[in-house]
């Protein structure tokens, strides 16, 4: 049994939102997730799905790339939140569909955490410079601040556990700190954050390793070529 992660699977499978035209490294992308699954992931592990999962605007109509998904290797999907996520609902809708549609893998990682032996895996969608629109200093300061808290209820949730937290948007880049959100990883003790979003020329500018104290990485679909990272055994 282990743990993986990847992020932004980007599928369209009933949507015309073809990835290719991002560049040859998007090129039968989906075919090329699911190898990297068939060949990476066991029935038994456990996956992080850290958010812009599906192009699909409504929830129903999100069914053909859940389904995809959910029939990939892994007992578990936890799913976290990404910007072009705009089908996400409450927990209630979301879960009476994926139950409705006999989709039975997913769990959703969001004002929560779920545990995987005795390390706490925690998460929310986090904040990104670019959402910052000039004159929206206001709503701007009320949606991260809105992140922040349900970071904290997920690490909270998590007790004196050991942590991980998969968050959608990068909270370090060159040039860029986010210190409300880390701030919060500060204040629980975390080491290690995963995070996603960054593609393209852009995951130049991405840190990994060690920044403030903490262990980063990007797990962005193209970032990992589609193959989906173990992060625990």
């Amino acid at each position: 049994m282990a743990l993986y992660a990847i992020g932004d699977p980007h599928l369209s499978l009933n949507a015309d939102k073809p990835m290719d035209v991002f560049g040859p490294t998007w090129e039968n992308h989906t075919e090329r997730l699911r190898r990297g699954f068939l060949e990476t992931v066991s029935p038994e592990d456990t996956v992080v799905l850290c958010g812009d999962l599906s192009w699909s605007m409504k929830l129903p109509d999100c069914e053909a790339d859940f389904r995809f998904l959910n029939d990939l290797p892994g007992s578990t999907k936890l799913l976290v939140k990404g910007n072009h996520d705009y089908w996400w609902s409450t927990a209630n809708k979301m879960e009476t569909f994926f139950r409705e549609q006999g989709l039975d893998t997913f769990r959703l990682l969001h004002n929560n955490c779920w545990l995987y032996g005795e390390t706490a895996l925690c998460g929310t969608r986090g904040w990104f410079y670019e959402l910052d629109q000039p004159g929206s200093h206001e709503r701007n300061e009320k949606m991260l601040n809105r992140e922040c808290m349900r970071l904290e209820a997920s690490l909270k949730a998590a007790g004196e556990r050991e942590k991980i937290v998969f968050l959608h948007y990068p909270p370090v880049y060159q040039g860029y700190r986010c210190k409300p959100i880390l701030e919060v990883l500060h204040r629980y003790g975390v080491q290690r954050c995963c995070y996603a979003h960054l593609h393209g020329p852009s995951r130049r500018q991405a840190i990994e390793g060690k920044c403030e104290g903490i262990d980063f990485s990007l797990i962005s679909a193209d970032q990992l070529e589609f193959v989906p990272k173990r992060i625990l055994d």
